[in-house]
C-alpha cells in the first residue's frame, strides 16, 4: 500500500507539474516523473509479458521525452527564451509535435500502444489510457497556435483509420480498447489548431467513457471476447450499462460520446475542412463495428451458445457507486451539450 500511495501520488504530481508549467524544463520533468511512476505498476504482475510491456513503455516514452527536450533546445536556441507558448521556430514545432505523438501513441507512432495496455492489469490499463495522455494533450493545448495544421490532420486521419482497421481482428478486449483509444486519440489531433477546447472536452469525454468502461471489465473480470460472453449471468445490470457505453464510445447519437464528435464536425466544416471531416466520420465506422461486437458479445449472447467456458454464479456484492455515477455520465450528458 506504501509504495501504491508513493506511486499514485507521483503520477498526480507529475501530470500536475506538467500541466502548471510555462518552462520546457519543468514540462519535461514532470512527464519523466509520471514515467517513472507509472512503470513498477505495469510490471507489478511480474508475468514475463508484463516486463515485457514495462519495458517497451519505458524505451517509447524515453525516446519521446529526449526529442521533447531536443525541440525545446532547438527552439530556444533561436528564439533565445524556454516558454512554452512561445514556440516559434518551425522546425522544432515538427520535433515537438512527434515527440508528443509518440508520447500519447498517435500514428504513425502507435505501435507500442496495444502491446503494453495488454501486458498491464485492467485498473493501469485505464491510467495509461486516460491519466498519461493528460500531460501531452496539455502541452499540445498550450503550442496549439504554433503546430503545422496540415502534419497534424494527416497523422489524425492515419489515426482513426489504423485504430479502427487494426481493432477488426482483435480478442483481446485490452487491445480492442487501445486501438479504440488510437481513433479517438486522431479525433483530439485533427481539431487541435482550430480549436483547442474541443479537443479538451473530447479528452474528457473519452476519458469518462474509457473510465466506465475499464472499470466494469474490472469488476466482471474479462479480458478476451470468450470470457465476456458469459458474464451476463454474474451482474446482468452492469453488462447492460457496459453496452450503452460502447455504444457511446463509438458515438451513436443519444449518447454522450456523439457530443464530441458532432462539434468536431461542425467546428471542421466551419473551417472549410469538410471533406476531411467525411472521412474521418466513415473512418470512426471502423471503430463502431468492434464496438458492436464488444457489446455483441457482452450483452446479446444469451443461452443457449456454444462457449466452452462454466456460467459463472451471479454475485450479490453491489456495484461501486464511482462506476454507476461514471456509466450514468458516460451515456446521459448529451443534453447538457448547449452549455
Amino acid at each position: 500500500p506504501q509504495a501504491k500511495l508513493v506511486f499514485t501520488i507521483s503520477i498526480i504530481l507529475g501530470t500536475t507539474i506538467t500541466i502548471s508549467s510555462n518552462h520546457w524544463i519543468t514540462a519535461w520533468a514532470g512527464l519523466e516523473i509520471n514515467t517513472l511512476a507509472i512503470l513498477p505498476l505495469i510490471a507489478k504482475s511480474h508475468h514475463p509479458r508484463a516486463i515485457e510491456a514495462a519495458t517497451k513503455y519505458f524505451l517509447t516514452q524515453a525516446a519521446a521525452s529526449a526529442l521533447l527536450l531536443f525541440s525545446s533546445m532547438a527552439n530556444a536556441w533561436h528564439t533565445g527564451q524556454w516558454d512554452i507558448s512561445q514556440l516559434t521556430h518551425p522546425p522544432s514545432c515538427l520535433i515537438l509535435t512527434s515527440a508528443l505523438a509518440i508520447k500519447l501513441g498517435l500514428a504513425p507512432f502507435h505501435f507500442w500502444f496495444p502491446e503494453v495496455l495488454q501486458g498491464a492489469p485492467l485498473t493501469t490499463g485505464l491510467l495509461l489510457s486516460t491519466v498519461m495522455k493528460l500531460p501531452p494533450i496539455a502541452l499540445l493545448f498550450m503550442t496549439s497556435p504554433s503546430l503545422n495544421p496540415t502534419l497534424l490532420t494527416g497523422m489524425a486521419i492515419l489515426s482513426t483509420a489504423l485504430g479502427g482497421w487494426m481493432g477488426l481482428n482483435q480478442t483481446q478486449i485490452r487491445k480492442i480498447l487501445a486501438f479504440s483509444s488510437i481513433s479517438h486519440l486522431g479525433w483530439m489531433a485533427i481539431i487541435v489548431v482550430y480549436s483547442p477546447k474541443l479537443t479538451l472536452l473530447n479528452f474528457y469525454l473519452y476519458t469518462l467513457m474509457t473510465a466506465a468502461t475499464f472499470l466494469t471489465l474490472n469488476s466482471t473480470k474479462a479480458l478476451k471476447l470468450s470470457t465476456l460472453m458469459i458474464t451476463w449471468t454474474k451482474t446482468p445490470a452492469l453488462n447492460a450499462m457496459l453496452f450503452l457505453t460502447l455504444l457511446s464510445l463509438a458515438g451513436l447519437p443519444p449518447l454522450t460520446g456523439f457530443l464530441p464528435k458532432w462539434l468536431i464536425v461542425q467546428e471542421l466544416t466551419k473551417q472549410n475542412m469538410a471533406s476531411t471531416a467525411t472521412i474521418i466520420s466513415l473512418l470512426s465506422l471502423l471503430g463502431l463495428f468492434f464496438y458492436l461486437r464488444l457489446a455483441y458479445c457482452a450483452t446479446i449472447t444469451l443461452p443457449p451458445h456454444t462457449t466452452n467456458h462454466m456460467k459463472q454464479w451471479r454475485t450479490n456484492k453491489p456495484t461501486h457507486t464511482s462506476i454507476a455515477v461514471l456509466v450514468v455520465a458516460s451515456t446521459m450528458l448529451l443534453p447538457v451539450s448547449p452549455a
